[in-house]
C-alpha cells in the first residue's frame, strides 16, 4: 500500500485492553490535522475495552505500518499480556524502515518487548517505571519526567503527558503556531517541557524490610530537625557503613536520599492541603531557606513550590495547620 498524498502518515497502532482516553488522545490530535493521514490499526479488533463497555474497531492491519512514517500506540491495560510475534516484528521492521515510533503511557511496554528500548532512555507512567525498569534492565528508565524525545523513539507518560507528546510532535513537524493552534482548540497548555517531572504519589520509595522501620518512622516525625548520617546511626545503634547498607537492602536508596524524598513529600502535603506560608515549609520540613526549597523543587519537580501550590491545592476550605506544625 502506497500513500498517494503529500500528507504525513500516521498509524495508531492499537494493542487489545487499549485505554481509550491515550487512545483518544492520539487519534483526535493527528485526525484533526489536514496536514497527516491518519489510520488505525491493530492485529484484530480490540473488542470490548476492559471496564468501558465499547469496543474499538480497526480500519486496517498491521500493514498500515509499512507506510507509516509516523507510529503512535496509546497505552494499553494489560502490560503482563504477551504481545504476538508478528506484532513485534511489525514494529521493528517499522523502526528499521525509518518510521518514528511514539508510544503513550504504558505502550512503552511494547516497545521494550520490541527490544527498541534497549540502551535508550525512555518513560511510561509512573505507577509502572519501577516495572518497567525490572522487567527490561537494558532500558533507561527516566520516571520522573513527562516525556522523553529520542529521536526516532518517543515515550511518554500517561493522559495528559501523551497530549503533550502529541503536541511536540505536531511542533517539530509543523513548527509552534502550528502546535499552539491546536493546543487552543484543546484547551490544553501550549508546551510544557518533556522534562517536567511527573507528579507521582510519593517520592520515597517503600520498604521491603522491617529492621529499620522504628528508625524511618522516627525520621518521619524528626523531620525539621538536622538529621545526620551519624545521628541516623546513633538511633540504630549501628556503625555508619552498616546503616547504610542495611537501609539500602530494605528501601533500594541510601538514607540521605530517602530522608530528602520523605521532605519533598511532606512538603508537598503542605502545599496541596494547607495554607502555611511557604516561606515557613523549608524549616517545618527541613528543606532549609526559601530558596534551598525552591531549588529542590526545580530540581526534582520541574517547577517552584508556588507553581506546585497553584496546581494542587485543595480549595474546599481545608484546615490550616499552621497551628498544628
Amino acid at each position: 500500500m502506497t500513500n498517494r498524498t503529500n500528507k504525513h502518515p500516521v498509524a495508531v497502532l492499537v494493542l487489545p485492553g487499549a485505554l481509550p482516553l491515550e487512545f483518544g488522545t492520539a487519534t483526535q490530535i493527528f485526525a484533526m490535522d489536514p496536514h497527516y493521514d491518519l489510520t488505525v490499526c491493530g492485529t484484530t479488533d480490540t473488542g470490548l475495552v476492559p471496564g468501558y463497555g465499547f469496543a474499538i474497531t480497526v480500519a486496517a492491519g498491521l500493514e498500515a505500518l509499512d507506510d507509516a512514517r509516523t507510529v503512535i500506540i496509546p497505552g494499553y491495560d494489560d502490560i503482563d499480556a504477551p504481545l504476538s510475534t508478528e506484532l513485534l516484528a511489525a514494529l521493528r521492521a517499522a523502526h528499521a524502515r525509518g518510521a518514528r515510533l511514539v508510544s503513550i503511557c504504558t505502550a512503552a511496554f511494547a516497545l521494550a518487548a520490541a527490544g527498541l528500548l534497549d540502551g535508550r532512555p525512555a518513560t511510561t507512567h509512573w505507577r509502572h517505571a519501577e516495572q518497567l525498569r525490572q522487567r527490561y534492565p537494558h532500558v533507561d528508565v527516566l520516571p520522573n519526567q513527562l516525556y522523553v524525545d529520542d529521536g526516532d523513539i518517543l515515550t511518554s507518560a500517561g493522559v495528559t503527558a501523551g497530549i503533550d507528546l502529541c503536541l511536540h510532535l505536531i511542533r517539530t513537524d509543523r513548527g509552534a503556531a502550528a502546535a499552539n493552534t491546536h493546543a487552543r482548540d484543546l484547551v490544553a497548555p501550549p508546551r510544557r517541557r518533556g522534562g517536567q517531572a511527573q507528579f507521582i504519589d510519593r517520592f520515597r520509595p517503600e520498604a521491603s524490610g522491617e529492621e529499620l522501620a522504628p528508625l524511618r518512622e522516627w525520621m518521619l516525625d524528626s523531620l525539621a530537625e538536622p538529621l545526620t548520617i551519624g545521628r541516623l546511626a546513633e538511633r540504630a545503634n549501628m556503625s555508619r557503613r552498616t546503616l547504610i547498607r542495611r537501609f539500602r537492602e530494605e528501601t533500594g536508596t541510601p538514607p540521605m536520599t530517602w530522608l530528602t524524598d520523605a521532605r519533598i513529600d511532606r512538603a508537598r502535603e503542605l502545599l496541596e492541603a494547607t495554607t502555611v506560608p511557604i516561606e515557613q515549609i523549608g524549616r517545618l520540613t527541613g528543606l532549609g531557606a526559601p530558596a534551598s526549597l525552591r531549588a529542590t523543587f526545580h530540581r526534582r519537580l520541574g517547577a517552584s513550590p508556588q507553581e506546585y501550590r497553584t496546581l494542587f491545592r485543595h480549595k474546599d476550605g481545608t484546615k490550616d495547620e499552621t497551628a498544628d506544625a
